[in-house]
Formats: structure tokens, C-alpha cells, sequence
């Protein structure tokens, strides 16, 4: 099976990228969040925001990456105006 190049299926929904600073302090298991493709929005940023710790908040990210689909990208992309608007856990 080959991969296409303009996958339709494909959003661009996913963690936000990292700094590269960030990436220089992360522990071995933090590494494994960065398996999904940055994107525009993620788990992480719909369910819990500032609210998590950063180790919480790499662990949805893990989640993320293990349940990732159309439709979990959808739900996200859905969700991600009311998190905003909501601006609860905005730091």
C-alpha cells in the first residue's frame, strides 16, 4: 500500500508544535507526543488548556496519537471555537 501524497482524509488538526527549547527539556516519554503531525489545534488544547500540567497535557497528546482518526479530528475541530471562547484555561 502506498501512502498518497494529498491524503483527502487527512486535517490538519494535531498538537501544536513544540519550541525547540521545549523539545531540549523533554524526558525520554515526552518524545513520543511528537509521533503526530503538528496541527492547528489538539487534545490537549480542547480538554484541559492551562489547566493540566505539562505532563498531563503530553499524556493526551500520547492519547491522541494512539486514537487519532477523521472522526476524533473532526470532534476537535468541532470543539476547538468553544474552547477558545470559553477561555476557560487560558493562561
Amino acid at each position: 500500500m502506498c501512502k498518497l501524497r494529498r491524503d483527502p482524509r487527512v486535517t490538519r488538526v494535531g498538537p501544536r508544535p513544540p519550541l525547540r527549547y521545549e523539545v531540549e527539556a523533554y524526558q525520554m516519554w515526552h518524545r513520543q507526543r511528537l509521533i503526530a503531525k503538528p496541527g492547528m489545534t489538539g487534545w490537549w488544547q480542547i480538554t484541559g488548556r492551562g489547566l493540566t500540567s505539562f505532563d498531563e497535557g503530553v499524556r493526551r497528546d500520547i492519547w491522541y496519537v494512539g486514537h487519532q482518526s477523521l472522526k476524533l479530528d473532526v470532534l476537535i475541530l468541532l470543539r476547538t471555537p468553544f474552547a477558545v471562547l470559553s477561555a476557560r484555561g487560558a493562561l
